[in-house]
Order: structure tokens, then sequence, then C-alpha cells
């Protein structure tokens, strides 16, 4: 059975629900149906699969790495992509500098205006 698709091929506005059916009984229903849009349905089933086997390892990631066989720097990219599809931002990747706050922090090291301490504080975005 296919997903159900919120948005029209065609010109990319909302679709309404104006029949359901029951393939059990046959039962025909018309009308006016809203439906029901959640981050989760942004996923793909790879992805939806991803995050059962998340729930289902308990969010330990060192559990989905024997369930799975990744990496854990793979499951992390995986996971930080869901959020994003999902429309949450990764609070790993909002505290990191940025690759040019990088650059400018090793050339403080470098030149030595700080500390290797302060440049580890820097990196991590503490």
């Amino acid at each position: 059975m296919n997903k159900v698709i919120d948005k029209c091929p065609i010109c990319n506005h909302e679709l309404i629900v104006t029949a359901l059916h029951c393939n059990n009984c046959r039962t025909n229903f018309q009308g006016v149906f809203e439906l029901t849009h959640t981050p989760l349905s942004n996923l793909s089933a790879d992805q939806l699969q991803f995050v059962l086997t998340f729930i289902r390892c308990e969010g330990k990631f060192n559990r989905m790495e024997e369930e799975l066989d990744l990496s854990y720097p793979t499951l992390r990219s995986r996971f930080n992509e869901i959020l994003r599809v999902m429309g949450f931002e990764s609070q790993e990747e909002d505290d990191k500098p940025s690759s040019e706050a990088r650059k400018e922090i090793l050339t403080k090291l470098n030149e030595g205006k700080i500390s290797i301490d302060e440049a580890q504080e820097l990196l991590r975005g503490n």
C-alpha cells in the first residue's frame, strides 16, 4: 500500500482527502477529511525504521551499533539527518563553531594568542 501524500505532485499545494475505504467490509466514506501531519510524516520508510530501532534500543547508540552493524559516526549522521528532515536542528551541530570560526581559533592557537586548552574548549563550542 502506498503512503498518503499531503502535497500535490503537480503544483505542490496541500491535498485534501475526499474518500475513505474499508478493505474489510468494503464500506466507502465520502466527504472532506483532514490529513494529520506530524514531523514523522516527512520521514522515508528507512528513516522511520531507524527511529523505531532508536526507540527499541532506548536511544542508546551502542545498542544500535550492534543491532544495525553500523559505526557510531554513521548512526549519528543518520540521526542528524532525521532531525533535519523533521524540522529540528541538532543541538550538537548548533553548538559547534563554523569552519571559518574553527580556522580563526586554530590561527590564534598557532600564533600563541590562546592556549591549547582554550582552543579545545572553543572548538567544542563551549
